[in-house]
């Protein structure tokens, strides 16, 4: 019986390029390429996993950001365009374009505010309500999954340092911006 060939644990596509800068290039630190490209290529993977997931309902990733978002807010699940951009990172307009999906899909309704007729909300339907949860609890499931391989103290120890990561970038655009600045 002939064993499928396999490759140690510590081998991976990160660990060939990093092989081939060194030889390449051996002047350079490519330690950075250990945390970040692996970053790149597990976020690649979720992304494909979570839209799968998602647009098996219908929906988009970011149909289903506006879904959540609503949901998170509480009763009556609604949240104005610029308070959906916030909690979304995206324009007003970019909101509006998936505000006028999931009302066309009968997800949300758009109501004006009974004070000021010039505030409008977006408010989830009876529909759009079941359809998020049910959708949000496959998301988790979907997730565990993914995070099946790590203990719960392994998932604490990675959530701590892509914290500290995200911090570590976001000082990074300050530095840069300070050394652009004449």
């Amino acid at each position: 019986m002939r064993m499928a060939a396999s490759r140690p644990a510590d081998r991976d596509a990160v660990a060939q390029v990093i092989e081939d800068w060194a030889r390449e290039r051996p002047e350079l630190d490519t330690s950075p390429l250990e945390v970040l490209a692996r970053l790149h290529r597990s976020f690649l993977r979720y992304s494909t996993r979570l839209t799968a997931s998602i647009e098996r309902h219908g929906l988009s990733v970011a149909g289903f950001d506006v879904l959540t978002a609503l949901r998170r807010s509480g009763a009556p699940y609604r949240l104005t365009a610029g308070q959906l951009a916030d909690t979304g990172l995206v324009s007003s307009a970019g909101v509006t374009l998936r505000i006028d999906r999931l009302e066309k899909d009968g997800l949300i309704v758009r109501e004006r505010d009974a004070d000021d007729r010039r505030v409008v909300y977006s408010r989830l339907t009876d529909k759009g309500l079941a359809t998020v949860d049910t959708v949000f609890e496959e998301h988790l499931d979907n997730e565990r999954r993914m995070l099946a391989g790590l203990s719960p103290s392994e998932r604490r120890q990675v959530a701590r340092l892509l914290r500290k990561l995200e911090d570590s970038i976001l000082a990074s655009d300050d530095e840069t911006a300070a050394v652009e600045t004449p």
